[in-house]
């Protein structure tokens, strides 16, 4: 067997701890759906994270991939179960994710750059490092940068640090330039739509653009899901197709409102555009 690659020291002491693990868990137990368009659709929960043990003063770049769990394609099933004798309707559908086949042809692999890379250090580890303009698509000829996956299939998200080497020589040192995090409870279901009626509740009511259509009284969800709990939101690179999303134009408020109007769309159960 090949022995591991000692890596340098300017990756080697990083670590990195994930943000909103407990939604993350919360979603993770319910088994997340995340949703995929031909134009693309943000994740929720956004994938963001603290960063620890960077060389303050050396570069870094900071990138995300998504490799399939395994080579199968899903399907959901719901078990509806009627209420008692006399009574109408049912006391509550559980769905179940089943196999239903081989997975369906490997989607272009591409790597989500970070806007802000490459940046210092202290940059990165001064402040909460957020993934929010990443897209997910399932349009096999999207031109846009977006992370292209298959529907109905699972995915592991992966967070890579690359430092940037400034040696001429450096393509020499890439496999010991980069460390790779992975955590197992931001895995997910890619789907055109939510299959599982619990996930949609609980993107509606722990999602900041999502509070038009919170239909509850506040105070009945739980604690950490009301508003204000939550913030608003290369050896290896040598093998994929390294495309970086498009600078975003005309600042955060373009941003926003494009955000909450997809997070609305899909909160409204609409089909996604």
């Amino acid at each position: 067997a090949k022995a591991p690659v000692k890596k340098n020291p300017k990756v080697a002491n990083v670590s990195v701890q994930l943000e909103m693990k407990a939604l993350w868990d919360e979603f993770n137990q319910l088994g997340t759906e995340m949703i995929v368009t031909k134009a693309g659709r943000r994740m929720f929960p956004t994938f963001q994270v603290k960063i620890f043990g960077m060389d303050p003063m050396a570069d870094y770049m900071l990138l995300m991939d998504f490799v399939p769990v395994d080579d199968k394609r899903y399907r959901q099933v719901t078990l509806s179960v009627p209420r008692a004798v006399g009574a109408v309707g049912y006391a509550f559908h559980s769905s179940s994710w089943l196999v239903a086949g081989k997975a369906d042809p490997a989607t272009p692999g591409r790597v989500h750059y970070h806007p802000d890379s490459p940046a210092k250090g202290a940059q990165w580890m001064k402040q909460i490092v957020s993934f929010d303009k990443l897209k997910l698509t399932n349009n096999l000829l999207d031109d846009n940068g977006h992370i292209i996956l298959n529907s109905m299939h699972r995915y592991q998200p992966r967070f890579h640090v690359v430092y940037v080497d400034p040696r001429k020589d450096s393509e020499k040192y890439a496999e010991e330039n980069f460390k790779t995090f992975v955590f197992e409870e931001t895995r997910f279901t890619a789907v055109t739509a939510y299959q599982n009626h619990r996930i949609t509740q609980l993107k509606i009511a722990s999602n900041p653009f999502a509070k038009g259509f919170r239909d509850c009284d506040p105070e009945d969800w739980p604690r950490n899901h009301r508003p204000g709990a939550l913030p608003l939101m290369s050896a290896f690179a040598r093998s994929r197709n390294p495309v970086s999303s498009p600078a975003h134009q005309n600042g955060t408020e373009k941003d926003a409102a494009e955000t909450r109007r997809e997070y609305e769309r899909e909160a409204a159960g609409g089909t996604p555009l």
